[in-house]
């Protein structure tokens, strides 16, 4: 029992470092550089993605058995597909500004990598229990860093951080830092600090 519990933090933890979907596996990069001009934006489909990947592991990982190889792929989509209308729907119905803000990339999750390629690599192969802690980690490690590159995008391209002013009044705002590629090198610096950490970590 202990080291099924053993097993199961270390499932959960990996996508928060070891298999971070951004940092690491370089997935969902267009959500990643799209949408996190701020740091609500990076947070709001986050959120959908946890929603979304943890539901569809979930009824994935339960049908797994009865589902033929053949059209595997089609039915994860159409499993992922429904679990994304109901995401969007939702924010269109209750957070109107923020669907208008993330505009087509939550429906785009239907054909995340992120997304798709867990149930192709992990739930369809997995229990219950397992998919869902798997789930969770990704989908939670995804949404962290789009968190902190949201963060330090708003920072330094308005001088706030959800909303809420940080730098002073004479702060003269990075107008790249909104723009595509304020995106890029943000993540750039990311992924090369990430590997610095790493690198140090073995040593």
């Amino acid at each position: 029992m202990a080291k099924e519990k053993v097993s199961l933090f270390a499932e959960f933890l990996k996508g928060f470092w070891k298999e971070n979907p951004v940092l690491v596996m370089l997935l969902g990069l267009c959500p990643t550089l799209a949408v996190t001009n701020s740091a609500i934006n990076g947070l709001s489909m986050g959120l959908a993605v946890i929603f979304t990947l943890v539901c569809s592991s979930t009824l994935i990982s339960l049908i797994r058995k009865i589902i033929p190889k053949e059209v595997r792929i089609p039915t994860f989509i159409i499993v992922i597909a429904t679990f994304v209308t109901v995401t969007d729907l939702t924010l269109a119905a209750f957070f109107p500004d923020i669907s208008k803000s993330l505009g087509p990339f939550v429906p785009l999750i239907v054909v995340n990598c992120i997304v798709l390629g867990r149930q192709e690599a992990f739930a369809s192969k997995n229990p219950v229990h397992r998919a869902i802690i798997d789930a969770f980690g990704i989908s939670i490690g995804f949404t962290l860093t789009l968190i902190v590159l949201g963060s330090i995008r708003e920072l330094l391209g308005s001088g706030t951080i959800f909303s809420f002013q940080i730098m002073p009044a004479s702060f003269q705002p990075w107008m790249v830092m909104g723009l595509p590629p304020g995106a890029f090198l943000t993540l750039g610096l990311m992924i090369g600090i990430f590997n610095w950490i790493s690198s140090k970590r073995k040593c």
